[in-house]
């Protein structure tokens, strides 16, 4: 049995990812936020890409979980659950991360150029511009930073709002993978939230590549703020597209 939730989720266009539907790591923190007792991790299973600008319905679960259906498709699922330890991903300084900036690949070739979180190609829209490329002499570790402007604050406008902080969680992932020849969206993202980066204050992300396995891939990110402390962490398990024609 389900039980309809509180309110119907609207994603705003300017929150896309792929052409026409949602950034992944936003939509899921959107949807983890209608989880009864705002647990401290979640995880959420994207069915369908989710659509930009329209209502989206959501229902409880006897099991304390939330669905989410766009008429009559099951779009997302999200439940109380904790990390699979994969392993968080280290810090490294604001400044190397800058420096890791370098060799985002994106900037050569982009599959979702239109990205909120990662895209190359915003024009005057906002975007979080996150371009995580690979950190010198660090083994497979990836890294950007983030600096997180007023328009991303909660009603208090200090603090960062929750599902922003699973949107930083969310792309820097992706690049870990071969995107050269490939491209991926996000299937499924287990994220904990610890803390909210404070507006403008200097923050830096962490990604490594975990498993690959056929078309699924595996990735880790981290979240840390000004004095080093972990913000957030997630696992994603990413899905490849069939080649383009």
């Amino acid at each position: 049995m389900t039980q309809p939730a509180a309110a119907a989720l609207i994603v705003p266009p300017l929150f896309n990812g792929p052409p026409g539907s949602a950034n992944g790591g936003y939509f899921s923190g959107a949807l983890a936020a209608l989880l009864p007792g705002a647990p401290a991790s979640a995880v959420v299973t994207l069915r369908k890409p989710p659509p930009l600008g329209t209502p989206m319905h959501a229902f409880v679960t006897d099991e304390g979980g939330v669905t989410l259906h766009h008429e009559d498709a099951l779009v997302g699922e999200a439940a109380p659950a904790a990390l699979a330890g994969l392993g968080t991903p280290e810090p490294v300084s604001f400044e190397t991360a800058k420096a890791a900036e370098q060799s985002y690949r994106g900037l050569v070739r982009h599959p979702f150029p239109g990205c909120f979180v990662c895209g190359t190609q915003r024009g005057e829209a906002q975007g979080l511009h996150l371009y995580a490329g690979a950190v010198a002499d660090r083994d497979g570790l990836h890294a950007c930073t983030w600096t997180p402007d007023a328009e991303l604050a909660d009603t208090d406008g200090t603090a960062v709002r929750p599902e922003f902080v699973w949107a930083a969680l969310d792309c820097p992932g992706a690049w870990t993978i071969d995107l050269e020849t490939r491209d991926v969206v996000l299937g499924r993202i287990t994220a904990r939230v610890l803390g909210a980066p404070s507006v403008g204050e200097p923050c830096v992300v962490t990604a490594r590549l975990i498993a690959q396995d056929g078309r699924k891939h595996t990735t880790c990110t981290a979240l840390y703020g000004r004095d080093g402390r972990l913000l957030g962490e997630a696992e994603a398990l990413w899905i490849e597209l069939p080649p383009r024609a």
